[in-house]
């Protein structure tokens, strides 16, 4: 089957074409003539797989297809929970429609919304919106959504892990109730089905992967390393095998941030992304490590559903996620559009609970395997860290002191000690709660 089979235009087909691709995806198979005929979706594929153009080029046949009213409102929607995310999907709505008549735009946060204003002034027929800057404009009067015609929902779980779902419900609010929705996701969970309850009328369910899949080409390895040691491996890796593209995961902006000088301080170029970088600076990093200018990006996982790299060949978990679905969507930087990719974590005795639930997520045993000279020293069975609660953006409580704030113990009251693994305290026994340290 070819894309012209399944009954995009000539201009779409033509600069599809022009990009290299020649034959649709299978989620792009099944979801565009849906997508065409007018329906809701309801669309589940693996990262990597093409969701992008699956919804972007039947909604840009629809645009180009009907007539645009004079004054260009906007008629297309796509709402993404990252800048990163939102400009991938930006540049590909440009790059397919580069010969039709259609207006798009971006609109995000960390820039100054003065020259986003001045482009929604203009008209725009398809925008592109992470929810919280979309909300400012609205309430500048700077967008309407009053003729909207279709909403997609992109990488939607991720929306509501990171807790967008009041922005998501409060915008669709000005929406008017007859229009096309197309929510696609690369996982599933209840929440989703009960967003996708509420806002999808009769859709058609997509999937062309089992839930929580990756991509078939690419390996997984796991180093059991002493946590003091992951540093030191992580740049033998990188040198012992001469690797000159490499995303490596943390948990934490500052685990990030720590890495990067350490990593630079060995003489490998690197550089940090996260969500306390301002935009300038994500852009820069993101464009260095894709030219190539640096070897090393070290991300958090807000980078995780964002970043499209090109035969991205290698991505080290420097630490493990503790929310299991967060490594599909980490190692699905790599293995993309069916090239091979390398998924290296490395496992500290802490995080072992971590590794069996993302083993049970992907229904698979991950391969092992000690390095000597770097054995993990604690072999003891590790109590269950505290749990990352969705929407926390990878914030981690650190365990509290045993010491009272003031530096006295309370009377009556036994003097209580905090639980080393277990990353939270009672309080009691404190006349204040311990500061938390932010990341």
């Amino acid at each position: 089957m070819t894309f012209k089979d399944l009954g995009l235009s000539a201009a779409l087909v033509k600069a599809v074409e022009e990009k290299g691709y020649t034959k649709p995806s299978p989620i792009q198979e099944k979801a565009i003539p849906f997508i065409l005929e007018g329906k809701d979706i309801l669309a589940s594929a693996q990262t990597g797989t093409g969701k992008t153009a699956g919804f972007t080029l039947p909604v840009l046949h629809y645009l180009a297809d009907t007539k645009h009213p004079k004054y260009r409102p906007l008629r297309a929607l796509v709402l993404t929970p990252t800048r990163e995310l939102a400009a991938q999907v930006y540049d590909n709505i440009r790059e397919y429609s580069k010969y039709v008549n259609i207006k798009s735009a971006v609109v995000f946060g960390g820039v100054k919304a003065k020259p986003q204003i001045a482009t929604l002034k203009n008209g725009v027929d398809i925008l592109v919106a992470t929810p919280g800057r979309l909300l400012d404009l609205h309430d500048q009067k700077a967008v309407s959504f009053k003729r909207i015609d279709v909403l997609i929902l992109d990488e939607a779980d991720r929306m509501l892990d990171m807790g967008f779902v009041r922005d998501i419900n409060k915008i669709i609010s000005f929406m008017p109730e007859k229009r096309q929705n197309l929510l696609f996701s690369a996982t599933f969970s209840n929440d989703i089905k009960k967003l996708a309850s509420g806002i999808l009328k009769n859709p058609v369910s997509v999937e062309t992967a089992p839930q929580n899949s990756t991509a078939k080409k690419v390996t997984h390895q796991v180093y059991k390393v002493d946590k003091k040691k992951k540093t030191e491996f992580t740049i033998k890796l990188i040198k012992d095998n001469n690797w000159t593209q490499v995303l490596v995961f943390t948990r934490t902006k500052h685990g990030a941030n720590k890495l990067t000088e350490k990593l630079i301080k060995a003489g490998v170029s690197a550089a940090a992304i996260h969500g306390n970088k301002s935009q300038g600076a994500r852009t820069k990093a993101l464009k260095s490590f894709k030219d190539n200018s640096i070897k090393i990006l070290v991300a958090t996982d807000i980078a995780a559903r964002g970043l499209d790299i090109p035969l991205l060949p290698h991505v080290i978990n420097y630490e493990l996620p503790n929310i299991p679905e967060d490594y599909v969507h980490r190692i699905g930087r790599t293995g993309r559009a069916g090239a091979a990719g390398e998924a290296i974590s490395l496992v500290c005795s802490e995080e072992v609970e971590y590794q069996s639930e993302i083993e049970k997520l992907l229904n698979e045993k991950l391969n092992s395997s000690i390095i000597a000279g770097f054995e993990p020293t604690d072999t003891a069975p590790p109590k269950r860290a505290a749990t990352q609660s969705k929407g926390s953006f990878g914030k981690k409580k650190k365990p509290g002191s045993s010491k009272v704030s003031n530096g006295s113990k309370p009377k009556n009251k036994p003097h209580f000690k905090a639980n080393k693994t277990s990353g939270s305290n009672s309080g009691r026994g404190r006349t204040s709660a311990p500061k938390k340290k932010r990341f």
